[in-house]
């Protein structure tokens, strides 16, 4: 993969449900999830930007802008400007109905 696959771009919520070993996995925003007391996400969008989407106060999705980049091939970097620490990704599955990644740093 020398770009990010075109799926990427879109909202994803974090289905914790299904996470395994280390891999997270994400739905988009609009499937059918279970009930949940919070779930975090995050968007990626074509021209680099990012938001990630952490549980704030109550339980209600945060959100944090920053910037992606890829880095090398299924590796993306994510970067907020200090406003909180920095990480980077792997991407083992993207399509439109699912992201598994697995974190690297951060």
């Amino acid at each position: 993969m020398s770009e990010p696959p075109s799926g990427l771009f879109r909202s994803w919520v974090h289905s914790h449900e299904e996470d395994h070993e280390d891999v997270r996995v994400y739905r988009p925003d609009d499937h059918p999830f279970p009930p949940a007391r919070g779930r975090r996400g995050m968007e990626f969008a074509p021209d680099g930007t990012f938001v990630d989407h952490p549980l704030g106060s109550g339980d209600a999705p945060d959100a944090v802008p920053g910037r992606w980049r890829l880095v090398s091939d299924r590796h993306i970097a994510l970067t907020f400007g200090g406003a909180r620490p920095d990480r980077e990704l792997e991407i083992l599955r993207c399509d439109e109905d699912v992201l598994h990644v697995r974190r690297l740093t951060g």
